[in-house]
């Protein structure tokens, strides 16, 4: 099921390619809103261990989900 989180530190197109380069091939397509304060990114997540493995690799980017 497709999934929104809200993230600290994307700032620019610069931060969303940064992350769609990097975990696009292990999770699909990722949709980044700029628009939004804060910012979300929406990704298709199969399962729980999935949603975890994600957000571990956005802090590893310097992207932190933030948890509501």
């Amino acid at each position: 099921m497709k999934k929104t989180f809200k993230a600290n530190n994307i700032a620019c197109g610069s931060c969303s390619n940064l992350i769609k380069g990097s975990l696009e091939e292990e999770f699909g397509e990722i949709i980044i809103n700029l628009n939004t304060e804060p910012k979300e990114v929406t990704v298709e997540i199969k399962d729980e261990i999935q949603e975890v493995k994600f957000k571990d690799e956005m802090k590893e980017l310097g992207f932190e989900i933030i948890e509501e």
